[in-house]
């Protein structure tokens, strides 16, 4: 039976859309939804503290926004993903280049292998991928959201600051509420930090274009899960002890690391999970999240770990809240 993605739609006058972050971060709006029962409580973030108690674990992921868009003369290059000698990138316009044409960028040039799926280019260069992410720092542009009206002058506006290993497109933004100090008063509460990879590429964001859930087509995104971190990740679980994930990325890692490989286990690679109602959760307790866009695949992931009907009527509620939306928006902590 298929599911219409107009079921996880919602109407969002422009201006609850936020355009930066709050400033001190942690004090942006929380609201507390139980998953179960649906009920709402609201605080204000750095309240978080006080829903933790010793043993919890915060599972982070740590990956590093890198300046991907390029701009030369009308043409922009979204750059997805970075190896030795090629990329993956989306083009516009599109239409005007095939397989075998050179797009010269900053005295560099390009040449256009393949295409593959979803609109995606494969680009040759002669840049190492450290060469490339460079060269990206030097001429590209943060990748801001395009309900974000103006550019972001200062690169760490749009990381959290926590952030380490460069490789994403566009930040994990569940983490932009936690500061420096809040995680220090986490961490003195005893409660456990953990961190994972998950390089945010176009599988994050792409809004979902199809009728029906069944019919949208997710694009892999590279994670990483060391031995170690798995290993203390379940023993909190055969301990009974909460493992509460920060951001959707982060549950993807860890979920998708489970539906693939039968277990939570060290891995490095390829993920390629779209979480739907009917999902069972194997490995998280809870999700710090923001507040989603209509008829995307996080909005549809937040709505299987509570239900549907919960995350809309949550919705409704913020709104009649003042709370802010998306990337730079206010926070919810489902449990």
């Amino acid at each position: 039976m298929s599911t219409p993605i107009g079921l996880f739609s919602y109407d969002l006058p422009e201006h609850f859309i936020a355009q930066s972050s709050v400033e001190p971060r942690d004090h942006s709006k929380l609201m507390i939804l139980d998953r179960i029962t649906g009920e709402i409580r609201h605080t204000r973030f750095d309240a978080i503290l006080d829903e933790l108690v010793a043993g919890d674990v915060l599972v982070f992921n740590t990956s590093k926004v890198f300046k991907a868009r390029l701009l030369k003369e009308g043409v922009e290059v979204f750059i997805l993903r970075i190896k030795d000698g090629e990329v993956e990138a989306l083009i516009k316009p599109g239409r005007k280049f095939k397989p075998g044409d050179t797009i010269s960028l900053y005295g560099h040039d390009f040449l256009i292998a393949t295409m593959l799926q979803l609109g995606i280019v494969t680009l040759r260069t002669n840049m190492t991928a450290p060469e490339m992410h460079a060269f990206c720092d030097e001429h590209g542009q943060i990748p801001t959201p395009p309900y974000v009206s103006s550019s972001i002058k200062d690169p760490s506006q749009y990381q959290t600051v926590y952030a380490k290993q460069v490789g994403s497109v566009a930040a994990p933004t569940a983490g932009f509420h936690f500061t420096e100090e809040l995680l220090e008063k986490i961490k003195a509460k005893s409660v456990q930090i953990e961190h994972v990879i998950l390089h945010v590429g176009i599988g994050t964001f792409r809004p979902v274009k199809t009728e029906t859930l069944e019919e949208h087509e997710m694009h892999s995104e590279w994670v990483s899960l060391s031995s170690k971190t798995a290993e203390r990740l379940n023993t909190a679980k055969r301990e009974g002890r909460r493992v509460i994930a920060v951001g959707t990325t982060t549950t993807r890692v860890l979920e998708g690391i489970v539906a693939t490989q039968g277990m939570l286990s060290g891995y490095e690679g390829e993920i390629n999970i779209f979480i739907t109602p009917g999902f069972e959760f194997k490995v998280i307790d809870g999700l710090i999240t923001n507040f989603h866009l209509p008829k995307s695949t996080l909005l549809v992931l937040v709505s299987a770990f509570s239900t549907r009907e919960h995350i809309l009527h949550a919705y409704e509620e913020a709104k009649e809240n003042g709370y802010r939306f998306f990337s730079f928006g206010d926070a919810m902590f489902i449990r």
